[in-house]
C-alpha cells in the first residue's frame, strides 16, 4: 500500500475534522462553552494555562470553521462574547463523550504512561 499524501488524507471526513479539531485548546474551547456565550477573559481562566495569543489563535479559528459566534457589541469600552454555534452545539455530544471517557479511563491511563516514563 502507498502512503497518502496530505492532501489525500483530507479527502476522508474522519481526518479533516481531526486536522480542525485536533488542537488540545480546541476541544477545552468547546467544554468552557458548552453551557453557553463567555467572554474571552472567562474563557482563559476556564482553560488555565493557556496564552491570550494562542486562545486568540483557537478563537479565530473556530469562529473562521463556523463552530463559533464573535459578537461584538457596541459598547464603551467594547463587549465581545464568544458562543457555539448550531454547527458547534451539534459537536457537544462527541465533546461530551470523549470528556466522560477520559474521566473512566484517566487513572488507568495515567497509569500506563507512568509505567513507559519510567
Amino acid at each position: 500500500m502507498y502512503p497518502m499524501s496530505y492532501e489525500t488524507q483530507l479527502t476522508c471526513p474522519v481526518q479533516r475534522t481531526i486536522a480542525l479539531m485536533g488542537d488540545k485548546w480546541k476541544i477545552l474551547v468547546f467544554i468552557a462553552l458548552s453551557e453557553g456565550a463567555r467572554r474571552f477573559g472567562q474563557i482563559q481562566r476556564v482553560l488555565d494555562g493557556v496564552t491570550a495569543k494562542v486562545l486568540t489563535r483557537q478563537l479565530r479559528d473556530l469562529e473562521r470553521d463556523g463552530f463559533l459566534l464573535r459578537t461584538v457589541f457596541a459598547e464603551v469600552p467594547p463587549r465581545v462574547e464568544y458562543e457555539l454555534t448550531d454547527l458547534g452545539r451539534s459537536f457537544l455530544p462527541i465533546v461530551q463523550q470523549l470528556k466522560d471517557w477520559s474521566a473512566t479511563h484517566a487513572d488507568e491511563l495515567m497509569a500506563r504512561h507512568e509505567l513507559i516514563s519510567a
